[in-house]
């Protein structure tokens, strides 16, 4: 094995744990609110896509911040390193407090432009009222995640994912059945795991500010610098969020059956897609410590200096462990295909809908995971966002035809199973073709 990929797994292999924690936040409200019934479910699928979108247009937070403080660390520039964390830090508490009292208040009628009926929105309703009060600490989580991705720390990462999948689990479970909350309960067990993995991950920058001598208080400075670094992810974020609400609208048009397993899809996609994120998360690091490197000898010598020569080496090594990776994963996924959706319903409809898309999806992992790891390569150089912003348009572009044709023409489970393989087959060709030269050229 080269040295290359030993670095990349050894970054990757505690932030695949870390990344496949968080999406069991949600497979575990999923399992827990499908014995509730088909009903419940809908509207867990329906808030819990409105809470995500919210998270993920919020992502640069986690990914501008692993460039810079990437950056800084293969500068050598530690309080650089800090200053960047706590800004993003605070920058996460500007944004997640007042998208949270919004939700609480307006939720109701966002969740209503889907056009579900009205038990589903019933059940969505009440678990996005009882939910969104822990999104200003995810927020915190994202930030944290990112400083300790570009410190090159993501076992600590590992530990708080693991620890927050552990208590979601157990309270939600409690709160659900036991105490007799129903969806509230998966709900508040949710937030309760959310507060206490904020306050580890965040503490952890807050240790690393008191060490390098940082202020910890907001800059306006920083806040502003932090804010126009991550502006070009905030539009990618928004344009891939646009194809995932499409589908969820197709999904939701087709009836509760097929909205209820789209949920059941959805986790599956959302699991396997950051497993082998894991590995363009290593991307960034890496891509961000050798381009600090390189900065920190032009400075010295001011003489140009290329690029560490283990750099294109790197990008290899992502590339072919990801497709790799995705190959295994969707090997798996398509061998268990039909027996995965008995963990989340009892509605044999479901089951069989959810199964057909799942054994689809899982044929198109291996070419999804190419398209992520360019993805972080091209994250892991700063200068790139404006043109990941500009690709994730052209693929949307390029996307949302292909949804209008399955709303407009197909039905059921065969239209469920066609507009997945539409988002994770046709969506992500088009965004590996878009990325493939410029990451080539970093």
């Amino acid at each position: 094995m080269t040295s290359a990929r030993r670095r990349v797994l050894r970054l990757a292999a505690p932030a695949l744990g870390a990344l496949a924690a968080e999406p069991l936040f949600v497979m575990v409200d999923s399992a827990i609110v499908g014995r509730l019934g088909t009903a419940p479910l809908a509207g867990l699928a329906l808030a819990g896509a409105v809470l995500e979108t919210c998270v993920y247009l919020c992502v640069f937070l986690a990914y501008a911040t692993t460039a810079g403080v990437a950056r800084a660390f293969g500068a050598g520039d530690l309080p650089d390193a800090a200053r960047r964390g706590v800004d993003a830090l605070w920058l996460a508490l500007g944004l997640g407090l007042p998208v949270a009292a919004i939700l609480v208040a307006f939720g109701r009628p966002v969740l209503g432009w889907f056009g579900p009926d009205a038990a589903v929105l019933a059940a969505a309703s009440e678990y996005l009222r009882w939910s969104a009060p822990g999104l200003p600490a995810m927020l915190v989580v994202l930030a944290a995640v990112g400083v300790l991705r570009g410190l090159q720390n993501t076992r600590l990462t590992l530990y708080v994912a693991l620890a927050g999948g552990v208590a979601n689990a157990t309270i939600s479970f409690t709160l659900c059945y036991p105490a007799g909350m129903g969806i509230r309960g998966a709900a508040l067990g949710t937030v309760i795991s959310q507060l206490g993995m904020a306050a580890w991950a965040g503490g952890s920058v807050v240790a690393l500010a008191r060490r390098t001598g940082t202020a910890l208080g907001p800059r306006a400075r920083g806040l502003g610098a932090a804010g126009r670094a991550g502006a070009p992810l905030f539009v990618r974020t928004c344009c891939l969020r646009a194809a995932g609400l499409a589908t969820l609208w197709v999904a939701t048009t087709l009836g509760a059956v097929e909205l209820a397993a789209h949920q059941i899809v959805s986790n599956v996609w959302s699991f396997s897609a950051l497993c082998t994120d894991a590995l363009a998360i290593a991307a960034q690091a890496l891509v961000g410590a050798s381009l600090g490197g390189r900065d920190a000898i032009r400075a010295d010598r001011a003489a140009k200096a290329g690029p560490p020569p283990d750099l294109a080496e790197v990008k290899r090594a992502v590339v072919s462990l990801s497709v790799g990776s995705g190959a295994a994963l969707g090997a798996v996924f398509a061998a268990s295909s039909w027996v995965l959706p008995w963990a989340f319903t009892a509605d044999p409809a479901v089951r069989s809908a959810a199964g057909l898309a799942v054994a689809a999806v899982a044929v198109c992992m291996p070419l999804a995971a190419w398209a992520f790891a360019l993805d972080g390569i091209l994250m892991g150089a700063a200068e790139s966002g404006g043109f990941l912003a500009k690709g994730m348009a052209a693929s949307v572009i390029c996307y949302l035809p292909w949804a209008g044709a399955v709303a407009a023409w197909a039905d059921g489970p065969f239209g469920l199973t066609l507009v997945w393989l539409g988002y994770a087959g046709w969506f992500m060709a088009v965004r590996a073709l878009v990325y493939r030269r410029r990451a080539a050229a970093i």
